[in-house]
């Protein structure tokens, strides 16, 4: 959430970043700034009121001791008489609610290196690694391959719950907890604090983070409980140190979970969808770290760089993308995507965003810290996927089959237990 002092002293700055993100509704910005100055001249007058309260209370008392009993009573009437309109908090509360209600209709600007564009199309390709296999006449899309070997069951999935929650079995599960294992091994030799959290949160978790109330479509909500399933491991993990204050060399903090991930993903039936390629349910290992403001943007290099070489590891083909301010997520300041390619399907798949969420997730959670100086200061949040699992699965699948079967990189071999799955 982006913070009102700021917003009020750099008004024409922050409508020019938010028209990056193409956000439509600039003119909030004008409704937030108005009814701010309505708050604050509300404040001032109802603090001026106090003031003349301590000060008739002095007065009153100089009076009782010095016998003047009428006059402190009649001192004592005015007072009672502000008094009532200072405990009348309800216009203030509404203007507080008003302006509260806007911010979290705004998204957080994007940083100064964001492109400017408004589809995918205009990302920008940062860098390419690996090479993209050349498959042997008679190859087949990961959906056919799972089939074969018996590794993932989409038709039991669709029985038991719905579309887009497959049934992994045999070597299909044994791959998906070798690669969690590997994906949380890797991470935690980089420093990274393993967590196992909660697959549900509270609304003032989901809040938090930006789930809401920006994809509250997008989330399965537990309506008789109030608790939504995690979209990302990002949401419970980072609301660990919500409304804590951390001590400056307490930073960076570094954690990585595993955990499920649940998504509706309304609207976006028919694209893509075939396989692996989009679920309501899949696995996923993130990483997240809180660190000085100072230093976010030198630490989203690093994230990168360690997503970058889980990658290579994996021995896949990838590409690295800086999105546009058009398609960049709600609450991200700076976003990169890593993409593999999937040769049976020839197409580039995304399985990574590495993001830079500077203060604005921070501000909605209370997570400060104090500098040298004891000055209090919002830290700034950072996330990233380290991996998603279903499209990783579906590249290692079809990108690695041969006719002995299909191979595995050298890094998963030993969490998995053999070289080929067959």
């Amino acid at each position: 959430m982006l913070q009102v002092n700021f917003i009020r002293q750099n008004a024409d700055f922050v409508k020019e970043r938010l028209a990056v993100k193409h956000f439509a509704r600039l003119n909030l910005i004008d409704e937030l700034i108005d009814l701010d100055e309505k708050r604050r001249k509300l404040q001032f007058e109802r603090d001026e009121l106090q003031s003349r309260v301590n000060a008739a209370s002095k007065e009153i008392g100089l009076l009782m001791k010095s016998g003047k009993k009428e006059e402190a009573e009649a001192f004592k009437a005015e007072v009672a008489a502000i008094k009532v309109k200072i405990e009348d908090t309800s216009a203030l509360a509404e203007l507080e609610s008003a302006v509260h209600a806007i911010l979290v209709q705004l998204p957080n600007l994007p940083a100064a290196s964001v492109p400017i564009g408004r589809t995918p199309e205009d990302n920008v390709v940062v860098r390419e690694g690996g090479v993209i296999p050349v498959l042997e006449a008679g190859s087949k899309p990961h959906w056919d391959l799972v089939s074969q070997y018996g590794l993932i069951d989409f038709e039991l999935g669709n029985k038991i719950t719905g579309s887009g929650f497959p049934v992994y079995k045999n070597k299909g599960a044994k791959l998906q907890r070798a690669l969690i294992s590997y994906f949380l091994d890797y991470n935690t030799a980089a420093g990274y604090t393993e967590y196992l959290p909660p697959h549900m949160v509270n609304e003032a978790s989901a809040y938090g983070t930006g789930q809401l109330p920006d994809k509250e479509g997008q989330m399965y909500h537990a309506v008789a409980d109030n608790f939504y399933l995690i979209p990302t491991a990002e949401v419970p993990v980072t609301n660990i140190y919500r409304d804590e204050i951390l001590n400056a060399n307490d930073l960076p903090v570094m954690m990585t979970a595993y955990t499920p991930c649940f998504r509706r993903e309304a609207g976006s039936y028919g694209k893509d969808v075939r396989g692996l390629n989009r679920l309501h349910q899949f696995d996923k290992v993130e990483v997240v770290q809180l660190v000085h403001p100072d230093k976010s943007y030198e630490v989203l290099e690093e994230m990168v760089l360690h997503v970058e070489k889980l990658l290579q590891n994996l021995e896949l083909p990838y590409r690295m993308l800086r999105l546009c301010g058009g398609d960049m997520g709600f609450t991200s300041a700076l976003t990169y995507d890593f993409e593999v390619y999937s040769a049976a399907q020839e197409k580039w798949l995304e399985v990574s965003s590495v993001s830079n969420f500077e203060a604005y997730q921070t501000n909605r959670m209370k997570i400060r810290f104090k500098d040298g100086g004891g000055k209090t200061q919002l830290v700034h949040s950072l996330n990233g996927s380290s991996m998603a699992l279903p499209r990783i699965v579906a590249a290692l699948l079809e990108n690695n089959q041969t006719s002995a079967g299909i191979r595995l990189p050298k890094a998963v071999q030993p969490y998995f237990g053999a070289e080929f799955i067959n």
